[in-house]
């Protein structure tokens, strides 16, 4: 479970650096007072700084970008931004003892914050980052690539081939090189440009497409963008002699090579840490607090009925990756073998399938449909990292093999336990294509406040027992 570990250290990163930063201000005042006399008596003005600190550099760590963990960044470059926001706060705090004339506030002490915040900050960057490029350098948490290259993308191949730590997997290259193909042809899958990107987007699990030519085809380049966008597949582009600015564009580096990255999914690092974080701890807490009632269902399904107590069944989530999600089994043993037989009473249009009174649900499944209680395991994919508490249901492999290619989009965002769809009052009644346009807004507005008001509204739906 070396992914989840690392979202997890990704998601309380932020507030780390902030936690770091309040040690690191009384470390500077017990410093002070070894070297110099009198000693600094603690008050009220100190607490006060203390308090100040924890807003503004969580803010500037935000503006700067800082939370974020990349995967390809120089320490160098690291340590000039953590030097830049420190060297703001610390005058931000100076101006603020001036403004409120707070004169017992030992200047030295201020003037020791800086380089000791600094210190402690950059030191605990560099050891993540090397706990990091170590698990990344045995496998894990790797982002599946496709790049489109030419001659001049050799040392750039090389370098994502070398850097392991880097955490990508070159999956295809599409370049009509004979040179590419020729060095390649044993580490990757080389394809021809008039392969279909947009195919391969649709059939394997891929995280970016990294455009490396130098000679730019605009008519193609505007297609791998428009099929990028479309499904939610991150797109990189090479970014050295040319200039070009797009919504939710901005410059990365994979070492020394810039790249401009289009993201079409939310971008704000820290709101999507933030998310996981709430996600975590709120499945922690109710798995807890309800776990009497999760093991009160459990014994009602297994003396009602023959078979398992829980239902496991392989969905589809983030990009395409697959997983199993619990439910509490609310239906006979052989459900799935009848399915085939009940088709023709399918009441869902699209690729989903749905009837109102199935008649392989038994009757303590009626009542946990209703009451939303069959939903429960499901907060166990959401501790491990599978699902989050918003975001879209997770499809079976069958429905998304039938989805038209821009209803793929919804996968570009982890599942959850609710979305937009499971609130509204006639869900049951909303077509496939408005199932998946809802889900798509989601996507596009979405924000931490949005997650909160739809989990709230789904307690009150759930309150309702409107549940088939």
């Amino acid at each position: 479970m070396i992914k989840e570990r690392e979202q997890l250290i990704n998601n309380f990163f932020g507030i780390f650096d902030v936690v770091i930063s309040i040690f690191s201000f009384y470390i500077a005042i017990l410093i002070r007072n070894i070297i110099s006399e009198p000693p600094v008596t603690v008050t009220n003005e100190y607490l006060i700084i203390g308090l100040i600190i924890v807003p503004v550099w969580f803010l500037l760590f935000k503006t700067a970008n800082i939370a974020r963990i990349y995967r390809a960044k120089r320490y160098s470059a690291i340590f000039l931004e953590y030097t830049k926001v420190i060297g703001i706060g610390i005058g931000i705090l100076f101006l603020f003892i001036f403004a409120f004339k707070l004169y017992d506030i030992s200047r030295g002490a201020i003037f020791l914050f800086g380089p000791v915040d600094l210190l402690l900050l950059f030191s605990s960057r560099i050891v993540l980052f090397r706990i990091m490029k170590h698990y990344r350098t045995k496998g894990a948490n790797t982002r599946n690539v496709i790049v489109v290259a030419d001659d001049t993308a050799e040392s750039f191949l090389y370098e994502l081939f070398d850097h392991k730590e880097w955490g990508y997997s070159i999956k295809y290259i599409i370049s009509d090189s004979s040179k590419i193909h020729r060095k390649f042809k044993d580490r990757a899958t080389v394809r021809p440009e008039k392969s279909s990107i947009r195919n391969l987007l649709a059939s394997e699990i891929i995280d970016e497409v990294i455009y490396c030519k130098n000679d730019i085809n605009q008519n193609k380049l505007r297609s791998i963008v428009y099929d990028c966008e479309e499904v939610g597949v991150i797109f990189r582009m090479q970014s050295q002699l040319f200039h070009m600015s797009a919504t939710k564009a901005h410059l990365s580096h994979f070492g020394d090579t810039p790249f401009l990255t289009f993201m079409n999914t939310p971008s704000d690092l820290l709101a999507l840490n933030l998310k996981r974080v709430i996600s975590f701890v709120a499945s922690l807490g109710i798995l807890v607090i309800w776990s009497p009632i999760i093991l009160g269902v459990s014994l009602l399904v297994k003396l009602t009925s023959k078979g398992p107590v829980f239902f496991k069944q392989e969905r589809v989530g983030l990009r395409g990756r697959r997983f199993f999600m619990f439910k509490f089994r609310t239906m006979v043993q052989n459900a799935e073998d009848l399915k085939a037989q009940l088709m023709d009473a399918n009441e869902a249009d699209g690729p989903a399938f749905k009837i109102k009174d199935d008649p392989r649900v038994t009757k303590i499944g009626k009542f946990l449909r209703k009451t939303g209680l069959d939903e429960l395991p499901q907060f166990y994919n959401i501790l491990i990292g599978d699902m989050t508490l918003v975001g879209p249901r997770p499809p079976i492999p069958e429905e998304v093999k039938q989805y038209e290619n821009w209803q793929l989009r919804r996968l570009s965002m982890p599942p959850g336990l609710t979305c937009t769809w499971q609130i509204k009052p006639d869900r049951n009644k909303i077509s496939f294509e408005e199932w998946m346009k809802l889900d798509l807004q989601y996507i596009d507005n979405w924000s931490n406040k949005l997650d909160i008001i739809l989990f709230l509204k789904t307690i009150k739906t759930v309150l309702k027992g409107s549940g088939q």
